[in-house]
């Protein structure tokens, strides 16, 4: 039997792996070639595309680094006690010859994460989300000015409570 406190529970935990095997490492490739980076950085700018319902763990980060260091693909710099890792011209050039498997993975990586987020929704909010697709379909391109402002307006004001809620 259902008590209404399991109406509000996440569809499904996370179990799958929420990351295809290969994509940590095109990923991390990805995300160094914005910026150089330390590896706890890394791990905080995966965990929050997932928003924090998956983290990497440093054991599978660093030895990441580590590859990519032996292979010329980074260079280190002692920064404060920890390491900051950048790109090289030889990762770079790593980086454009496996752009597009880069670039697909950067996709997976999102779509995974949506899903991961989705799945861990209570069921009433799945409802009310799906509700308000909904709505907003039936506008299909036919908004006034004010009623579009209304509307913007009270997405913002739900998403500031919902904030405000996770704290």
């Amino acid at each position: 039997m259902t008590s209404p406190r399991d109406l509000d529970r996440p569809a499904r935990p996370l179990t799958a792996r929420p990351l295809s095997r290969g994509d940590l490492r095109l990923l991390v490739l990805s995300l160094l070639a914005d910026q150089p980076r330390h590896g706890y950085e890394l791990i905080q700018l995966i965990s929050d595309m997932f928003v924090r319902v998956y983290t990497p763990s440093a054991g599978s980060i660093y030895p990441v680094l580590a590859q990519f260091e032996a292979a010329g693909w980074v260079g280190a710099v002692e920064d404060g006690g920890r390491k900051r890792y950048a790109l090289s011209a030889l990762g770079q050039a790593e980086l454009e010859a496996q752009r597009d498997e880069v670039d697909a993975a950067v996709h997976r990586v999102r779509d995974s994460a949506r899903t991961i987020t989705k799945a861990n929704l209570p069921p009433s909010v799945r409802d009310a989300l799906r509700e308000l697709k909904h709505a907003l379909g039936l506008c299909h391109g036919r908004w006034q000015d004010d009623n579009a402002a209304a509307v913007a307006e009270a997405l913002r004001e739900a998403a500031a409570h919902i904030r405000a809620q996770g704290r």
